[in-house]
């Protein structure tokens, strides 16, 4: 159950930072668009010489190659930052702050969205800067452990099905948690 509702924390922590993601990339679309549609404008309204329309083009098109090329190093960015938060998850004192000791230089983002070179950089800080993770407790392993025979289990050479009334009166009886279906 412990590690069930681990996954379902972890689930909704990716979900948190993947609506964050597309909030962010549609806020800043937005704003690419109300641009783009304040310099068509401003192209209406110019007449005259062309050749000042046509500087004017090339200018306007420097400017959204630039604008395009912030907005997918900032989206590159928020990813990398998105996975860093996902794998440090719950087992960091301050997420946020741990994020930032990541050198970002190093991390290589595909096209998939997989990050290379995370794995490698969390296992070093949390060697480094222990501190700044939770302790790992191990849950409760027994190995070599055997049931006890008998504690609410039917006789092994008859099923329910097959007991008297007596002798499935007899086993409640002497096994009052057994549960017989």
């Amino acid at each position: 159950m412990a590690e069930n509702g681990s996954d379902i924390e972890a689930a909704k922590a990716e979900s948190k930072t993947k609506l964050e993601t597309l909030e962010t990339e549609n806020t800043q679309l937005k704003s690419q668009v109300t641009e783009r549609d304040s310099q068509l404008e401003t192209l209406k309204a110019s007449t005259g010489d062309v050749e000042a329309t046509k500087a004017q083009i090339m200018t306007l098109q420097a400017d959204n190659l630039a604008a395009k090329e912030k907005y997918e190093a900032d989206m590159k960015e928020l990813k990398l930052t998105t996975a860093i938060k996902l794998a440090v998850g719950d087992s960091a004192q301050d997420a946020d702050l741990v994020t930032g000791l990541f050198d970002k230089n190093k991390l290589i983002l595909s096209e998939d969205g997989k990050v290379t070179g995370l794995d490698d950089q969390l296992k070093e800080l949390k060697k480094s800067k222990a501190f700044l993770f939770k302790e790992e407790k191990p849950g409760a392993v027994i190995k070599g452990g055997k049931p006890a025979e008998g504690k609410g289990m039917p006789p092994a050479d008859k099923k329910p099905s097959e007991m008297t009334y007596s002798e499935m009166c007899a086993y409640l009886e002497a096994n009052p948690e057994a549960k017989i279906e």
